[in-house]
């Protein structure tokens, strides 16, 4: 039998991760958040000073690191060579340089291939921002968050805040217009839907009602259509 994968895609903002971690748990699924493991790779390109538009370097960095998640705890925890960098790869500046990373067709080889082995190996529910197109095509559980730019940048703005930062909500805004530029255009696996997806708009909806709504979808209750 088949491992369940559910595909939770779109941009920042529109409440993936919230939204993924609540369906695995309702599933009894693991989360997996692929978008980390770019920026993960991010970070160590960053501090080993390559240039984040050096494929061959780069690369080679994500071949010789160890990713992993580590869901012994409520909120699984991102281990990069065994250190925990959950709290640092949230950092507006990673943000933007795994927008950069994630553009490289042979890092997201290598990253695409950890990420279905993993879900191979037990299932989950994986957020990102190509799982349904590239990582995971054929499973039947595909879904396009979206919301509106205002409502996006008020989100992520109140998260960057509960992490200490002090710009402005226009900056979060300009940073998430260039990202979204970056992932919907690049050549390699751009930020995109089509009508194999399940399509929900986030910007009126609570939490718990989106989360209702895929929950639905991939089991429905008798009598109701998937």
């Amino acid at each position: 039998m088949q491992p369940t994968i559910v595909a939770i895609d779109g941009p920042s903002g529109v409440g993936k991760s919230s939204v993924s971690k609540a369906v695995a748990h309702a599933l009894g699924l693991p989360h997996i958040d692929t978008g980390a493991m770019y920026r993960a790779i991010a970070l160590r390109a960053m501090r080993e000073n390559v240039a984040l538009d050096d494929e061959e370097t780069v690369s080679r960095l994500a071949s010789s690191s160890r990713i992993r998640f580590d869901a012994s705890s409520t909120d699984p925890r991102l281990l990069l060579d065994e250190e925990d960098v959950s709290e640092l790869i949230r950092d507006p500046r990673i943000s933007t340089a795994a927008s950069t990373v994630s553009a490289l067709p042979a890092v997201r080889r290598i990253l695409v291939r950890l990420q279905q082995e993993m879900g191979n190996a037990e299932g989950g529910v994986l957020e990102g921002r190509d799982i349904g197109t590239k990582v995971f095509p054929g499973t039947p559980h595909k879904f396009f968050l979206t919301a509106r730019k205002d409502v996006r940048a008020e989100r992520r703005y109140r998260q960057l805040l509960e992490k200490g930062y002090t710009g402005s909500q226009e900056q979060v805004l300009a940073e998430m217009d260039h990202r979204d530029s970056q992932d919907s255009s690049r050549a390699d696996s751009p930020l995109t839907y089509d009508n194999s997806y399940t399509l929900l708009d986030t910007s009126e909806l609570t939490l718990e009602q989106v989360t209702a709504a895929i929950v639905r979808k991939i089991n429905p209750a008798p009598g109701e259509p998937s």
